[in-house]
């Protein structure tokens, strides 16, 4: 699976990630870093992949055609907690049924929208 991560996922999540055999882009440190969201979304629909992230805006394209999205979303937000989501809402879904879902992962709950477009 291709995945996109903001640079708000912790390294440590990229890393596990890319353990996990996952082809990982990480914007941090990269010509990326800090771009627009409607550029990350380019990005994310050219190259098809998963796009995980702390920021809530990208739940604006659920009702568009695209690879999968988790959105992290904690009250208290630390690199610890954040990875534990992260890698807690990647494991949900094979990466085929990625296709058109968003995930909010919260606290103690999580959100899924699915578009069924794709």
């Amino acid at each position: 699976m291709n995945i996109l991560v903001d640079e708000n996922i912790p390294r440590m999540s990229v890393c596990t990630l890319k353990d996990k055999g996952y082809d990982v882009k990480d914007v941090r440190g990269t010509a990326e870093e800090g771009i627009a969201d409607k550029d990350i979304w380019k990005i994310v629909c050219d190259e098809a992949r998963l796009l995980i992230t702390t920021d809530k805006g990208f739940a604006q394209y659920k009702y568009e055609k695209h690879p999968g999205i988790i959105i992290i979303r904690l009250r208290q937000p630390n690199r610890i907690r954040i990875h534990q989501r992260v890698l807690q809402g990647l494991n949900q879904f094979s990466t085929q049924e990625w296709r058109g879902k968003i995930l909010v992962m919260r606290d103690r709950v999580q959100s899924l929208f699915d578009n069924k477009l794709d």
